[in-house]
């Protein structure tokens, strides 16, 4: 299903992506080192082993780019003017190497551009949850996207 024009959506809407994505030591390797990010939590497995979580953590910013990554060919593809924000990003438990990810996105919000004739901002809430039914990323993603041609 490719993304939605503006006046398709409606606050509500919901979907579960049909990606899923298990997380793998490279995925948080090469996100750490592409972004420079010397965090031992995410590299160091002696670190992070002597740490409160026992291993390796899986770098946030990895966890971010796949919900939003996941999220855009049944939301934006092909209909996104721009993305306007990302708000209340929390990270409520763990991502771990090996764990596997589902993602859910619902409409929270929808208006007509006040600049833009045509075009809307929609607003998702965006949800990362675990195999074991855990949450563990949540986000509000706004984004302005081409009203449906006539």
């Amino acid at each position: 299903m490719p993304g939605r024009f503006f006046d398709e959506w409606q606050v509500g809407d919901a979907i579960a992506h049909p990606i899923t994505r298990t997380v793998t030591e490279t995925d948080n390797l090469l996100l750490s080192t592409l972004t420079h990010n010397p965090q031992p939590l995410h590299l160091d497995a002696e670190a992070a082993g002597a740490s409160e979580f026992g291993r390796i953590l899986v770098n946030s910013c990895f966890t971010f780019s796949l919900v939003v990554g996941v999220s855009v060919g049944e939301t934006t593809l092909g209909t996104l003017i721009a993305n306007l924000g990302f708000d209340e990003v929390r990270f409520p438990k763990p991502v771990f190497i090996g764990d596997t990810l589902r993602i859910e996105s619902e409409v929270t919000a929808t208006r007509a551009s006040k600049s833009r004739p045509g075009a809307g901002i929609v607003t998702w809430e965006h949800r990362a949850i675990n195999q074991r039914d855990e949450a563990v990323c949540t986000m509000r993603r706004s984004a302005l996207l081409h009203g449906k041609p006539q």
